[in-house]
């Protein structure tokens, strides 16, 4: 087919059941004109014997990172140096907590820390390791650090359960592998204004009110756009992952949601569009000049400022899309939010589904415009904001 003529794929493949579905995948990427070089754990091999690799690539296989038989250089920054892109598949808990930790102790951890190109990761495992919060917590940095997770869903294992920890497919894969080329700079000379993140009310002084909004989909929608060639206005509230946020963003941090109301007044003349990712607090209240220790408390709340409101009423000719959490009848909801908030459109999330919602790295939304609604299915957040950003393009 040629589509991926000239560039050099590492593929690293750890020791799991579904290295089967890399031979698929291995196959696919050398039909395609791309130049592959597999590096396995010796784990791996205990799965699939490296010759299989070796024939489908044409390329030597890496095991040992002390086998003498090859030209001199060293070979792990050689080959770190030579990928356009890595993709781990499967990647095991073991690998992942591994490049967490900056640990390199074969051949494939060493490669991949030498790696400057983009990073790709099929996490595969029992879903009990997946949901382990210390995985969950290594994935999260390596999230942050613009290595991106592509993720299988929920299905039967090989071990007899049923859950998420399946890896993806090879054909979806393939087609992560091949966005990496295929992004575009669409949004060069534009400016996106992205929110992200909870706001706090402030209770007394050490208490407050909040949301449990990660921070991870606005991150994930500034990310993509800066890497579209956009300008980027980040206004960040409270996050609950470490982000990498690039010098080149115009980054706002604030805490309260009159704090962000402030910032989009200030930022969104400079703004061609507006992704109001963030959830604000909704509610205000006078704090306490002191520590409450009552035994019982009456608080008197009243409605905070609607950021996107705010926006929807300013924007002129620019673009609002608008995010809308919701537990029960949520096209009806966001159909109303995106009149009442005059937005172009609107991102439904249905929070009670399993793999959307806050603090989870995918996403199913429904995309709700004035000419209907495309429902999507469960993807990585990262892949959601191209999504988003791809449709906001067209409105």
């Amino acid at each position: 087919m040629g589509e991926l003529n000239g560039k050099t794929v590492l593929v690293g493949v750890c020791g799991g059941i579904a290295a089967y579905k890399t031979c698929t995948l291995v196959s696919r990427l050398a039909q395609s004109g791309a130049t592959v070089h597999v590096v396995m754990t010796k784990n791996a091999t205990e799965f699939v014997a490296p010759l299989t690799f070796e024939t489908l690539s044409h390329n030597r296989v890496t095991v040992d990172t002390f086998d003498r038989d090859f030209p001199w250089e060293t070979e792990h920054v050689a080959l770190a140096k030579a990928a356009d892109v890595a993709i781990v598949a499967p990647a095991t808990a073991n690998v992942i907590a591994k490049l967490a930790c900056g640990i390199c102790d074969d051949f494939l951890t060493t490669t991949l820390l030498a790696c400057k190109c983009k990073i790709l990761l099929a996490p595969a495992m029992n879903t009990a390791m997946l949901e382990n919060p210390i995985t969950v917590s290594n994935i999260d940095k390596l999230s942050a650090r613009g290595m991106q997770m592509i993720y299988g869903g929920d299905g039967y294992l090989a071990c007899g359960d049923r859950g998420g920890g399946r890896m993806a497919e090879p054909d979806a894969l393939y087609a992560a592998v091949s966005s990496v080329f295929d992004t575009e700079r669409d949004y060069a000379g534009k400016t996106v204004l992205v929110t992200s993140g909870a706001t706090r009310t402030p209770i007394d002084p050490v208490r407050f009110l909040t949301n449990r909004s990660s921070g991870k989909m606005g991150y994930a929608i500034a990310k993509a756009a800066f890497e579209r060639g956009a300008n980027v206005i980040y206004i960040k509230g409270i996050t609950t992952v470490a982000q990498e946020i690039p010098a080149a963003w115009r980054t706002v941090s604030v805490e309260t949601t009159s704090e962000l109301l402030e910032a989009v007044k200030a930022e969104l003349e400079h703004a061609d569009a507006a992704i109001m990712a963030a959830a604000p607090c909704d509610y205000d209240i006078a704090p306490a000049e002191q520590k409450i220790k009552t035994k019982t408390v009456k608080l008197d709340f009243k409605k905070a400022p609607d950021c996107a409101a705010w926006v929807g009423a300013h924007k002129k000719d620019k673009k609002l899309v608008i995010f809308a959490a919701e537990t029960t009848d949520g096209e009806t909801n966001a159909k109303n939010k995106l009149i009442a908030k005059n937005a172009d459109m609107a991102v439904l999330n249905d929070v009670t589904a399993v793999g959307a919602g806050f603090d989870v790295d995918t996403n199913i939304a429904t995309l709700i415009t004035s000419s209907g609604a495309e429902r999507l299915e469960l993807m990585s957040k990262s892949a959601l904001a191209d999504v988003i950003l791809d449709r906001l393009k067209d409105l």
